[in-house]
């Protein structure tokens, strides 16, 4: 049985916690992630998976092993 995917606003915390000095083009998707809950809702006339893809393409400056882990665990959804 695969275990259910963590709420999208639980990683953007975890997110704001590791990376320090956010990418002034990835804050507002990560703002936006904050209020989602899974890959299938909305924020306002934009769908879940285009506010995460549109934060994967703005995070290419946050590196590390945390990083690494939580943009795999975000590509999976």
């Amino acid at each position: 049985m695969q275990a259910l995917p963590r709420p999208i606003s639980e990683i953007a915390r975890d997110i704001r916690q590791d990376w320090k000095n956010v990418n002034y083009a990835a804050k507002p998707y990560l703002a936006a992630m904050s209020d989602l809950s899974s890959i299938t809702d909305n924020y306002g006339s934009d769908n879940a998976k285009s506010v995460v893809l549109y934060f994967l393409c703005n995070a290419s400056g946050w590196r590390g092993p945390i990083a690494k882990s939580i943009k795999a665990e975000l590509k999976a959804l």
